[in-house]
Formats: C-alpha cells, structure tokens, sequence
C-alpha cells in the first residue's frame, strides 16, 4: 500500500519543489519564468488530487498522511525564495513571504516537539484556503515574470519616450508593448494582493494551531 497512486503522485510534488529552482540554474529567461509555471501548476494541481483520490479509493497511508504537508511547504517556501530573489527584495513580496515563511518553520517545530499528539490537531478549512491562496499568488507572481520578460524582449532597440508612446496609445502598438504591459501590471498585483491575503490566512492559522497546542505544553502540575 505504501507506493499507491496518491503517495506517488504527492512524493512527484515534493520532487517538483526543487524542480522549480532547477529551472532557473539551466534556463534564461522567460523559458525559466514559464517552466517554473507550468511546473508549479502541475504540481499543485495534484495537490488536491492526491487527496482526493486517496479518500475515494480509500489508500489512506502514514507515509502520505506524513509527506503531503512537508510536499505543500516545500512548493512554497522554495517558490517564494525564487520570487523574492527576483524581486529586488520589493518589500511587498518580502514582508508577506516573511510572515508565510515565519509560520511554517514555527508551525513545524511545534509539530516536531508535539510528536505524535500533533495528528490530533486537524487540519482546518481555514488551512487548506490558506494553501490555496498561496499557490494561486505564486502562479501569477511567475506569471508576472514571463509577461515581464516578454515585454523587454518586445521592446528591444527602443527607448523610453518611444516605449511611453506605445503605452500612452500615442503611437500604433503593431508588437503587443500594450497587453503585455497590462498582463504584466495586473498579474503582478493580484499576484502580491493573493500573497498578502495568504499571509493574513497564515498568522491567523498559525495562532489557531498554537492556540490548540497550548495543552499539550504546560509542564505537569502546571
């Protein structure tokens, strides 16, 4: 039972979080920007596959039970450290992958000292939005780089005042400078505005976590 649809498909997720990074050792860009993409998509699409399928065909198992959370946070952790790499260090990227990242290395040492009690905490619902959105903003934050990355190739031999032209709508855009520019800019913000909703979503399900385990934290006699 151990390498059953569901496990294989969670252990190819944890495997694909490196992946992602891979893609900007061996790629330029944007086929770096749009590898990582499809690959963190794919991968995060089988995140509610594997659960799914292992409830309705009942494969249920330890190892996945134990790999699935580790696969969701390495996805995350690893992407937001490309992003925020990328970035310049923009604080509106940097503060939000701080506060994710805070929560999850604090979640997760919480769990390892909690040991086995730790699988008496349930996950919420909260949690698994809380997931959802992060993916979902780090889907259009590398979104945002390809767009970016295409715009600069479009405008290429161009200067500033003859770029501004284009997108003021002064000069006939025949190389797209326009869709690319307004793909990029709103992608770009729903992207970091998903990202500050999931860091929102993570204080609050981190503090719910710890609030639970404060039981299983008072010494005896306390």
């Amino acid at each position: 039972m151990m390498w059953t649809i569901p496990n294989i498909l969670t252990v190819l997720r944890l495997l694909a979080a490196p992946g992602v990074a891979v893609m900007f050792l061996y790629f330029t860009r944007p086929y770096a920007d749009w590898f990582a993409l499809l690959l963190f998509v794919a991968a995060a699409i089988t995140d509610w596959f594997d659960g799914f399928l292992a409830r309705a065909w009942k494969q249920e198992t330890k190892l996945g039970t134990m790999l699935d959370p580790i696969a969701d946070k390495a996805m995350v952790v690893i992407a937001l450290m490309i992003i925020v790499g990328y970035s310049s260090m923009s604080p509106w990227l940097v503060l939000p992958a701080t506060v994710i990242l805070f929560r999850e290395v604090f979640i997760s040492g919480l769990r390892e000292f909690l040991g086995d009690t730790a699988g008496t905490l349930k996950v919420t619902v909260l949690a698994k939005w809380k997931t959802t959105a992060q993916m979902v903003a780090i889907s259009f934050l590398f979104s945002q780089g390809v767009f970016e990355h295409y715009l600069i190739m479009s405008s290429i031999g161009m200067d500033q005042e003859a770029i501004t032209s284009v997108l003021d709508g002064g000069v006939n855009d025949d190389i797209g400078l326009r869709w690319k520019f307004n793909a990029m800019v709103w992608s770009g913000n729903i992207g970091v505005g998903l990202l500050w909703v999931a860091a929102a979503l993570t204080l609050v399900t981190g503090f719910d976590y710890f609030a639970k385990s404060l039981p299983f934290l008072k010494d005896d006699g306390s």
